[in-house]
């Protein structure tokens, strides 16, 4: 299946901001897991979000296992923007929400996993998405990718801070059932695993067929489309260049006119974000306990 077989991508903007605002609490009684004077709420709050997301989908795709349970299980082909919206409320209300509504996001999360199980079509291996390993590859391209696409496109951290970005984040491990021994409590430990794990990756066909889909979604907004474009280039050129020869990309060029290109297309798509309706309201109440340091 080739990404033009795909249902188009529709509503990705405006299905994706009603997700994300539906995920920060109006009034929040406690800080929540994280809190607004963490890391994590400053990486979540940057421009570089959309780079951030898309290279941790390419990522998470190339594990051959925890592919095969999007493609086998989840409604991908009949709704990938749907698929989209839900992680977009699902990482909202981890992050921003109060501490009881991000463990019952994550709890029912856990039980969905729990009935994802079959076998690889490619490797003949059998997988589980509740598998703590599988479960770890997702959170470390997450994690890796959001300190990749901040420091090309956004507010780079200084070292201290991503560390502690990886130690608060293990947080978010443990919620979906990642041992917490397992789990990367700083950027080297990051860098180590995710090498441990690059001999067992591969570009399957369903994940070319899905990034595909990602690279280029069909039916986006013209004017969109083209800012898509932008982000997309620099999702791959942020991506390890053994990940972009396993899905047969170039390395677009990263000239500092090029990097500020891609700033100024965030730019113009966190303004759209913006502007859809309870995002701009949310982004507020995030800005106000941030300065704050306390929920609002």
């Amino acid at each position: 299946m080739t990404a033009d077989l795909y249902p188009a991508a529709a509503g990705l903007i405006e299905r994706s901001a009603a997700a994300y605002a539906s995920g920060v609490p109006e009034e929040a009684a406690d800080d929540g897991l994280f809190g607004p004077a963490s890391v994590t709420w400053r990486v979540s709050a940057d421009l570089a979000w959309p780079v951030a997301g898309l290279r941790s989908l390419l990522m998470q795709a190339l594990h051959p296992l925890a592919m095969a349970g999007v493609d086998q299980h989840s409604g991908w082909r009949r709704d990938p923007v749907g698929r989209l919206a839900a992680t977009s409320a699902y990482l909202a209300t981890v992050t921003f929400g109060e501490r009881a509504v991000a463990e019952q996001a994550a709890a029912r999360v856990r039980r969905i996993h729990d009935h994802v199980r079959g076998t690889d079509a490619v490797t003949g291996r059998r997988y589980a998405a509740g598998d703590p390993d599988l479960l770890l590859w997702v959170h470390a391209a997450l994690v890796q990718s959001s300190l990749a696409a901040v420091g090309a496109f956004g507010t780079p951290l200084p070292a201290q801070d991503s560390d502690r970005y990886v130690a608060e984040m293990m947080v978010a491990a443990e919620l979906v059932g990642v041992p917490r021994p397992l789990v990367p409590a700083n950027v080297a430990e990051l860098e180590r695993y995710v090498a441990s794990v690059r001999p067992g990756l591969s570009c399957t066909p369903a994940a070319a067929e899905s990034m595909a889909y990602l690279l280029d979604p069909p039916s986006l907004d013209e004017e969109i489309a083209g800012f898509w474009q932008d982000v997309r280039d620099a999702a791959i050129a942020v991506l390890p260049e053994w990940a972009r020869q396993m899905y047969g990309y170039s390395a677009p060029p990263l000239s500092p006119g090029r990097r500020t290109e891609v700033r100024q297309s965030l730019g113009v798509l966190g303004a759209v974000f913006l502007g859809q309706p309870g995002v701009l309201e949310a982004r507020q109440r995030i800005t106000l306990r941030m300065r704050a340091g306390r929920p609002a």
